[in-house]
């Protein structure tokens, strides 16, 4: 394990419209303002969306499986925001309901907003903290 500590800096609140693609917007904001390091957390509502939920077996390099939903779900979830090179990329996991059924997991692209989602990003200042390209993996992990 390695950890490092850090404190809290500004925070951000976000309101996402109707249409809106949350994942582009979250990187936007994280760009404009010039965040490093964040967490996040949103609650509202999602027209569409991909995401992952989990490997198909255990192993490297571990092989996603998707899911989607094409109509509207609650969601709350939560994330980071660190940078890999020049870019903010977004980390974020939740749980997406409709009806009697919940799902979980990554949430990835095509991200769509419902009437509206909130987003509170909370930004950690004093860490050196990027991500990188693992290569056992295939994946885009933390880097501290």
């Amino acid at each position: 394990m390695k950890y490092q500590v850090g404190k809290p800096g500004r925070v951000v609140i976000a309101r996402f419209g109707d249409g809106d693609d949350v994942l582009a917007g979250l990187v936007e904001i994280a760009r404009k303002e010039e965040i490093r390091a964040a967490q996040f957390q949103v609650v509202g509502g999602l027209r569409r969306g991909r995401y992952v939920v989990g490997p198909a077996k255990e192993g490297m390099p571990p092989v996603p499986v998707w899911r989607e939903f094409t109509e509207a779900h609650e969601v709350v979830a939560n994330g980071t925001i660190f940078w890999q090179g020049e870019e903010p990329k977004i980390h974020c996991h939740g749980a997406y309901g409709r009806g009697g059924e919940v799902s979980a997991g990554c949430l990835r692209d095509g991200v769509e907003t419902f009437l509206v989602l909130e987003a509170v990003i909370t930004e950690i200042i004093g860490v050196e903290a990027t991500r990188e390209l693992d290569p056992v993996s295939g994946m885009v992990l933390l880097k501290l």
